[in-house]
């Protein structure tokens, strides 16, 4: 499991994907309330977009960053931590009623931060620098996703404020810029 960045990431993605939709039809009946701080439509578009597009990302760029840089992948116990940091982050989430915000947005940013950190190292040693540009993204996608926990906790509806639409426009590119190098799309525009 922990051989391939993307064998335990596609993993969670895949079984959180389905855990969030059982929990928001159970939402969505009554049967459920979630300890989380966030508005119900705020936790389902959160988890959707950053709770689920974060490890599908990170089990991409943990496969990819190893071939663009000829370095060897992130295996064993570091990879096992990354994931760890993404599965405490929806803990966090989920039963963030019950913690600080401070808290609850560290705990959810922790993985993508410590894998852009562990991707710049490799791209750089590697000397890959045209593919700096996916770090700049991931970023962005932090950036949004850190922008979304702070209109969540200053009241905002975060569900239509400026980190969900920010973070929805860089996956976006995310995709773009990767099938575009990789020929996925052979002209934009």
């Amino acid at each position: 499991l922990l051989s391939f960045g993307f064998r335990p990431f596609f993993l969670g993605a895949a079984v959180w994907a389905v855990l969030i939709m059982v929990f928001w039809v159970l939402i969505l009946s009554g049967l459920l309330t979630l300890r989380t701080a966030f508005d119900p439509v705020s936790w389902h578009a959160h988890e959707f977009l950053f709770g689920y597009l974060s490890p599908v990302v990170a089990g991409f760029l943990l496969t990819a960053v190893p071939n663009w840089t000829g370095r060897l992948p992130i295996v064993g116990w570091s990879l096992g931590g990354l994931f760890a940091l993404w599965v405490l982050g929806r803990i966090a989430v989920c039963f963030s009623l019950m913690l600080p915000p401070l808290v609850v947005a560290v705990a959810d940013l922790a993985m993508s931060v410590a894998l852009g950190l562990v991707l710049a190292r490799e791209i750089v040693a590697g000397k890959n620098w045209r593919n700096l540009i996916v770090l700049g993204m991931l970023a962005v996608f932090t950036f949004a996703n850190g922008l979304f926990h702070w209109e969540a906790a200053t009241g905002a509806y975060a569900a239509q404020g400026y980190g969900l639409r920010l973070g929805l426009g860089t996956a976006v590119m995310m995709s773009m810029r990767i099938c575009r190098s990789h020929g996925c799309i052979s002209t934009i525009g």
